[in-house]
């Protein structure tokens, strides 16, 4: 029977379709109707709302941080999806210890995404849908960072959250999207993957861009304020505060295609 190793170190026998699926990360969720499987999603998360007219019917069986394993194991899936970063690791164990098959994913990079697409592919058995996403990214992202690569990179604050702020390092998918698009985070150098920042430290690194994720904080306009006491910075100077779909900088999937066509243009 042919077997994957997942992003926790685990084996996964991948030689029978998988039914009844539950997953627990909404970039996923979405990839998967992408996939054509939106017929075998037998749960979700509650944080998975796209595409909208399917989710709507689909069962929640909690947050990501705090899913019911019990309504997970009733609904008797025979593969759950989680990630490393999303999920946390003893729920995966508990889900494991029932004798359940849990694929964990853990992209990180671009490149980390489009290998975690071809990788779900064998894993659900959607191969061929999932060769022709890969190969439509692939040669996307090899036009983006031909197109890039002359440019001088353009320096970009990037909170994650607010209150306190909270932003990223190099160490980041988020970093590697603005990076593949040609911009860098402030914060690059930062020896936390997410680091505590005040709004006086982003506005001594001179960002020339900022940028307002809707999630996982929801930045609003009430939110452009904050950056009224720094007039000189050179994003504010310019007005080049931006709140944006944080959902282009996060979600891998299908939304990286997206991603490739906004951002760079953006950052010229």
């Amino acid at each position: 029977m042919p077997s994957l190793v997942d992003a926790s170190g685990v084996t996964l026998d991948v030689g029978t379709p998988p039914r009844r699926i539950v997953c627990l990360i909404p970039s996923t969720t979405e990839l998967l109707c992408d996939l054509g499987l939106a017929g075998a999603l037998a749960g979700v998360s509650v944080y998975c709302v796209e595409p909208r007219d399917v989710m709507r019917a689909k069962p929640k069986v909690g947050g990501e941080k705090n899913p019911d394993l019990d309504a997970i194991r009733r609904l008797e899936p025979d593969l759950v999806i989680a990630n490393i970063e999303e999920n946390v690791r003893e729920h995966v164990e508990t889900l494991r210890g029932w004798g359940l098959s849990v694929w964990v994913t853990y992209p990180r990079t671009i490149d980390g995404a489009i290998a975690m697409i071809r990788e779900l592919g064998v894993v659900t058995h959607t191969v061929e849908r999932s060769r022709a996403m890969v190969g439509e990214l692939e040669a996307r992202v090899r036009e983006v960072r031909e197109d890039v690569a002359g440019r001088r990179r353009v320096r970009v604050f990037y909170p994650i959250w607010r209150g306190p702020y909270m932003t990223i390092n190099r160490d980041t998918y988020i970093h590697d999207v603005l990076a593949t698009c040609g911009a860098d985070s402030v914060f690059a150098d930062r020896s936390e993957r997410y680091p505590v920042v005040t709004l006086e430290e982003a506005a001594a690194r001179q960002p020339e861009v900022v940028i307002l994720p809707d999630e996982p904080f929801r930045f609003r306009r009430v939110h452009l304020a904050d950056w009224a006491p720094f007039p000189d910075v050179p994003a504010v100077r310019h007005g080049r505060v931006h709140l944006m779909d944080g959902k282009l900088f996060c979600w891998h999937g299908p939304r990286l295609a997206e991603a490739l066509r906004v951002l760079p243009p953006l950052f010229r």
